[in-house]
């Protein structure tokens, strides 16, 4: 049975397989504010969701990661509908996104109606990287007052 939560500090050990960016104590941040969500299928990890808010006003997804095995069947676009439903019913009207160039994930949030809005080069030592892309979707049609 598939199903969607909040992660917990109880998590942690779970989290950390599959995300080696956050640190531990933006990790409780995430518990603490509701910005986390696992995804299992059966008890077995399946994947993870977390997110920010881009102007501190919109949500802005900055990783979704599934795990190699469950890949390209539907477990990413699963997450992200959830993600985004749990976001227009806390009143966003809109959710953003980011990849960089290089990678395969510009075509999955096509996919899910997402639409470029712009890139950012950075090009400072110790901070290059392919451009980084960001992707916007309106999920509801009333503009949020957040």
């Amino acid at each position: 049975m598939l199903n969607i939560r909040y992660v917990t500090k109880e998590d942690a050990s779970f989290w950390f397989q599959l995300d080696r960016h956050l640190s531990r104590e933006e990790f409780y941040a995430k518990v603490r504010d509701q910005r986390g969500y696992l995804l299992l299928e059966d008890n077995i990890l399946l994947g993870i969701l977390r997110y920010n808010l881009f102007w501190d006003s919109i949500p802005f997804c900055t990783l979704i990661y599934i795990g190699q095995e469950y890949q390209s069947k539907g477990y990413g676009r699963d997450l992200m509908v959830y993600w985004e439903q749990d976001m227009k019913s806390k009143g966003y009207g809109m959710v953003m996104t980011s990849t960089q160039t290089d990678e395969m994930a510009q075509h999955f949030y096509r996919k899910l109606g997402y639409q470029e809005a712009g890139s950012l080069i950075l090009d400072l030592p110790g901070y290059r990287q392919p451009m980084e892309m960001f992707f916007v979707k309106e999920i509801s049609l009333a503009v949020s007052r957040r």
